[in-house]
C-alpha cells in the first residue's frame, strides 16, 4: 500500500511535545509513550489513507479540505490537510481547547 508523505507544522510539533511533558509530569513515563506511540500510528493511518479524518471543522472554520482525526484512547485531534503529494499536519489538539482560536490560516 502507498503512503503519503506526512510533514508536521511547528505549531503541531509544539503540541506533541507540550503533551509529552505534560504526561511525563502528571502520569508518568509509560503514558507518555503510550501517547506516542498514538500519535506514531495516527500518523501512520493518514499515511495509508489520507481522506481518513472528518471535515467537520473544516465547515466549521470555512477552511478548504481540514481533516480532523481523533487520538484514540487520548483526548486530542491531529488536524491536518491532504494534498496530491502530501500530508500537512497543522496541529494536535486536546479536545477540549477552543479549536477555532488555535487553528491559524
Amino acid at each position: 500500500m502507498a503512503r503519503t508523505s506526512v510533514e508536521l507544522r511547528a505549531a503541531a510539533a509544539d503540541d506533541i511535545a507540550q503533551a509529552v511533558d505534560h504526561y511525563l509530569a502528571e502520569a508518568g513515563e509509560s503514558v507518555a509513550l503510550r501517547f506516542i506511540d498514538a500519535v506514531e500510528d495516527a500518523v501512520t493511518r493518514i499515511s495509508r489513507a489520507p481522506l481518513v479524518g472528518s471535515l467537520r471543522f473544516s465547515y466549521e472554520l470555512a477552511i478548504p479540505d481540514l481533516r480532523a482525526l481523533p487520538l484514540g484512547r487520548f483526548p486530542y485531534i491531529i488536524f491536518y490537510v491532504a494534498a496530491t503529494d502530501r500530508v500537512d499536519v497543522w496541529r494536535v489538539l486536546h479536545s477540549r481547547r477552543d479549536v477555532p482560536d488555535e487553528i491559524d490560516h
